[in-house]
C-alpha cells in the first residue's frame, strides 16, 4: 500500500469513527430524554416533571409527598399510587411488593416507574396537604452506644400535628463520601402535644446514608429538612388491652403512645416487650419505667438476651418468646409492633395463633 492509499485509508475510517461518535453523541441526548410530561393528580392538581425520571422523583420536585422508608430502592412499598393512564406496564422491580389484584387495579410502586409520558394518578387527599419544615437540631444526645436521640425544632410560628406512632421523613444531604441527598423515615418518639418540636431516635447503620450523616456529621444548631407526618401507625382510640413490642430504635412510635396515654390518664391494660442483647441497648429504660410508673395497668417487660453472668436478673428471652410465655389469650387485644419485618411477622403468627384478628395488629416495619 502507498502513502496515498494509507492516507485515504486513515481518511475514511476517521470519518467513520467521527460518524459513529456524532451518533453516540445524538444517543446519548435524546434516548431517555422524554422532555417535559405532566402529572395529574385526582383529576384536578396538574404538575410538570423531567420525563424518564421516576413519579415519585417527580412528585417530591414538586413538593408533593408521599410516604417512603427505602430511599427509593422499591423494598418498602409505601410509595404506591393509584395510576389510571401512562404508567405502562408494571415492572419486575414492582411484583413482590404489588400483589396480582392491586396490579389489577392500576396501584404501582411510585419509586419504580419511570414516567415517559403524560399520566394520570390517584393519592389520597392527606399526602397533598402534607408539609416540609427546615428544622434545627437543638439537641443530639447518645442513649445507647448506637443509637442518638435527636431533638428539631420547627421554624417560630410552625407546627406539626401527627398522631401518636406516626413518623416523619428526613432529607440527609451530601456529605464527605455521599453525594447524593436521600430521604429516610424515622418514627416521632414526643408526645403530639409538642407541636414546636419533635423527637427521634435514630440507629446507626454500617453504610447507612442518611444513619452516617446524623451519627458522624449532624451537629447541635445545623438545619434538617423533615416531611410528615407520615403513616397509618397510630394510637387507636378503644378500650382493648394492648400489646406493645419494639426493641431498639422500634421503641420510639410506642414511646410516643406511652406518652400520650401518660398525659391524658388513660389508663388501659397491657404489656410492653423490648429486648436487647446488652443492658446497654435497652435505649431510654429508666425514662420508659418512669412513664410507666403514671401507667400502673401497664406491665413492662425488658429482656437481656445476651447479659454477662450476674449482670441481670431478669428475663433473657427474645420478643417472640416472651410473648409466648405471657399472652395466654390475645383475643379483643390490640397490638402495636415496630422492628424488622422478620420479626413483625414471626410476632403476627404468634398472636394470631393466640386468637387475635389481623385488623387488632397495628405495625412498622422498619427498613
Amino acid at each position: 500500500m502507498d502513502y496515498l492509499e494509507l492516507a485515504k485509508t486513515v481518511g475514511i475510517l476517521t470519518g467513520i469513527s467521527g460518524g459513529l461518535a456524532l451518533l453516540m453523541s445524538i444517543a446519548q441526548n435524546t434516548i431517555g430524554n422524554y422532555g417535559e410530561k405532566e402529572i395529574t393528580i385526582n383529576g384536578e392538581k396538574k404538575l410538570i416533571m423531567d420525563g424518564g425520571d421516576t413519579l415519585l422523583a417527580g412528585l417530591i420536585d414538586n413538593e408533593v409527598f408521599l410516604p417512603s422508608a427505602c430511599g427509593g430502592k422499591g423494598t418498602c412499598g409505601y410509595c404506591k399510587c393509584k395510576v389510571l393512564s401512562g404508567g405502562g406496564q408494571l415492572l419486575a422491580t414492582e411484583t413482590g411488593l404489588v400483589t396480582p389484584e392491586e396490579a389489577a387495579e392500576g396501584i404501582r410502586l411510585s419509586c419504580q416507574l419511570k414516567v415517559k409520558e403524560d399520566i394520570q394518578i390517584e393519592i389520597p387527599q392527606e399526602y397533598l396537604d402534607l408539609k416540609q419544615w427546615e428544622t434545627v437540631a437543638y439537641r443530639i444526645d447518645d442513649v445507647t452506644p448506637t443509637i442518638k436521640r435527636v431533638f428539631l425544632r420547627l421554624p417560630e410560628g410552625e407546627e406539626i400535628n401527627f398522631k401518636p406512632g406516626q413518623y416523619v421523613q428526613i432529607l440527609a444531604p451530601e456529605y464527605q463520601g455521599n453525594d447524593e441527598e436521600v430521604y429516610r423515615a424515622y418514627s416521632i418518639a414526643s408526645s403530639p402535644s409538642k407541636k414546636d418540636e419533635i423527637e427521634l431516635l435514630i440507629g446507626y447503620i454500617p453504610e447507612g446514608i442518611a444513619t452516617t450523616y446524623v451519627h458522624q456529621h449532624l451537629k447541635e444548631g445545623d438545619t434538617l429538612n423533615i416531611i410528615g407526618p407520615f403513616g397509618h401507625f397510630f394510637y387507636q382510640d378503644t378500650d382493648k388491652p394492648m400489646i406493645f413490642v419494639g426493641s431498639g430504635t422500634g421503641i420510639a412510635p410506642n414511646l410516643s403512645i406511652l406518652r400520650y396515654m401518660q398525659e391524658n390518664d388513660i389508663q388501659r391494660p397491657g404489656i410492653f416487650l423490648s429486648a436487647g442483647r446488652k443492658i446497654e441497648d435497652l435505649p431510654m429504660k429508666e425514662e420508659i419505667d418512669a412513664i410507666a410508673a403514671d401507667l400502673p395497668n401497664i406491665k413492662m417487660i425488658w429482656s437481656v438476651t445476651g447479659a454477662d453472668p450476674g449482670t441481670w436478673d431478669g428475663p433473657t428471652e427474645w420478643v417472640t418468646d416472651g410473648l409466648k410465655k405471657l399472652v395466654d389469650d390475645a383475643k379483643d387485644s390490640e397490638a402495636y409492633l415496630c422492628g424488622s419485618p422478620v420479626t413483625i411477622e414471626q410476632i403476627v403468627d404468634v398472636l394470631t395463633e393466640k386468637g387475635m384478628t389481623e385488623d387488632e395488629i397495628f405495625y412498622d416495619k422498619f427498613q
